[in-house]
Order: structure tokens, then sequence, then C-alpha cells
């Protein structure tokens, strides 16, 4: 085996500096999409997507966007959880894509809550 170069092990560090930073909260926002048999079937894929694809155009590096299954939600999905750094949570819902995007424009961008798409506020 050979010897590790100063700029491998640069590198090595940065990438895992990255993995735990997400594990350890290092971000402003979370977004949290319900995947679900229920939220799936009512779009929640594209959903995810509308969220990921929108971090990705703007370069955002603060905000992680996490799954998971059933949140007792049926009747108004897709939703999606957006939770700052200080726990505040406002609940969206019957989602698309493009509302996906309009939130984190204003939402995560601007600092405003999209009142239009909100559930309740604050959740507890």
């Amino acid at each position: 085996m050979g010897r590790i170069k100063l700029e491998d092990l640069r590198r090595i560090r940065e990438e895992t500096k990255k993995k735990m930073d997400v594990r350890e909260g290092t971000y402003e926002y979370r977004i949290i999409v319900p995947m679900g048999t229920s939220g799936i079937a009512a779009g929640a894929r594209d959903v995810l997507k509308g969220f990921l694809e929108a971090i990705a155009d703007h370069d955002l590096h603060n905000v992680i966007v996490t799954q998971t299954g059933f949140m007792g939600t049926d009747v108004i999905q897709p939703v999606a959880l957006v939770e700052d750094r200080e726990g505040n949570k406002v609940m969206y819902c019957n989602l698309t894509a493009e509302k996906a995007r309009e939130i984190i424009e204003r939402h995560i961008m601007k600092g405003e809550t999209v009142r239009e798409y909100v559930v309740s506020t604050p959740l507890e």
C-alpha cells in the first residue's frame, strides 16, 4: 500500500466534514417530506424533486431535505414540514413541485412564510 498524499487527506477531510455537518445540524433549514404510501400516491415524489431541484438551482448549502414515513396528514397530502435552526416549524400542504420551488424562494431564501400553503404554524 502506497503513502497517502497530503492533498488526498485534505480532500477526504472536507468530504467527511460535509457529511458530518449534515448530521450535526449545521444547516439553517430542514425540510421533511413524508414519503409514505399516501404521500407518494398524492405526488410527494414530484414535491421532493421540486425541493431538491430548487435548492440546487439556487446553490443553497444551508438547507437539508429529509424523508419520513406517514405523518398523519392523508387528507392534505403531499405535505412538507420546514423547520429552522431555532426549532420553528411550518407545515405546508397540498404541494406540487412548483409550490415546493416557491417555498424555497420565499421561505428559505427570503424568510417569508408562504401563508397560502400553510396548515398551521407553529407546530409543537
